[in-house]
């Protein structure tokens, strides 16, 4: 029998209410505030994107934490084809390292937020959550242009991402606003399944977490929007209800995540990496076996 009705399922499949929406804003107000009040920032062009499941539009109901990269853009990362270089654009050292643009957004948000509200971590800086503003973490990071797919050296044809550095030396690049472009456009695909699905994964997961069940923590919300990015439209379309919904996503992706070959071409949202490969927190059959787990949690039979 299925564990949820079709009415629990659909009060579950909404975003956040209207008073976590405020909360929300406030929280992101507050640090673009900080970030351009601070001395050695004022008047340098940073832009603010708010990245995860609120800027996605997947956050559940009561967990509207949020993640907000501040993107500094009068310096910025490249990368080129083979055999270019910043001379062939006309590049040159900017006037901020990354690790001093770190430095300022940190005592941005001390300043503003008070430090027993602030922990400082390997990617992000934490702010705690009050009766006015959510949970927030903060990602400063340069712009990161990619020129690879550019022949003639124009210093306009690259593809926006990020890239920072974290606080143990490891560089990571991501590409958000390709990430919420696409999972806008496969949303309306899907006359906007996918999101609501990406949803009630997220809301069973965290109830099964709160049960007990062992989930690994790298069953995060990152992992459940790239399962469902890679599931064909064709799956969501024709589905009458709920339970139908979980149910055809389930099976598909259960039954291709049960060997290496069948998956790992599945790429992340933005396409710019794959889903699985060996320096993931997730493992393949990790997500397997979660997925079988879910399955028998909800009650489903076939």
């Amino acid at each position: 029998m299925e564990k949820y009705s079709e009415e629990t399922l659909n009060n579950w499949r909404k975003p956040a209410s209207e008073s976590e929406e405020q909360k929300i804003s406030n929280a992101i107000s507050m640090i673009k505030e900080a970030v351009k009040l601070h001395d050695s920032l004022n008047g340098s062009d940073i832009e603010f994107i708010v990245q995860g499941s609120y800027g996605n539009n997947t956050n559940v109901k009561l967990e509207s934490d949020i993640d907000i990269c501040a993107m500094f853009k009068s310096t910025f990362f490249t990368e080129y084809r083979d055999g270019a270089s910043d001379m062939d654009y006309g590049f040159h050292d900017g006037a901020h390292s990354f690790l001093d643009y770190r430095s300022y957004v940190i005592e941005a948000m001390y300043k503003k937020f008070g430090n027993e509200n602030i922990t400082v971590g390997n990617k992000s800086i934490k702010i705690k959550s009050n009766t006015y503003r959510v949970q927030a973490d903060v990602v400063p990071a340069f712009q990161y242009r990619n020129y690879r797919n550019d022949k003639n050296n124009d210093i306009h044809n690259f593809v926006e991402g990020i890239k920072f550095i974290t606080s143990n030396g490891e560089s990571i690049v991501n590409y958000p606003k390709i990430h919420i472009k696409n999972g806008v456009s496969k949303n309306a695909a899907t006359s906007r399944k996918y999101k609501r699905t990406i949803r009630l994964f997220k809301k069973i997961r965290n109830i099964m977490i709160e049960e007990g069940l062992p989930i690994p923590n790298s069953i995060n919300s990152f992992l459940i929007e790239g399962l469902l990015w890679n599931t064909p439209n064709t799956v969501f379309s024709s589905i009458t209800t709920w339970n139908e919904l979980l149910q055809n996503n389930l099976i598909h992706q259960y039954n291709n995540t049960d060997s290496d070959v069948k998956c790992k071409n599945w790429g992340e949202v933005s396409e710019y990496f794959y889903l699985f490969h060996s320096s993931r927190k997730w493992s393949r059959a990790d997500v397997n076996n979660f997925l079988l787990q879910m399955w028998n949690y909800l009650g489903y039979s076939k």
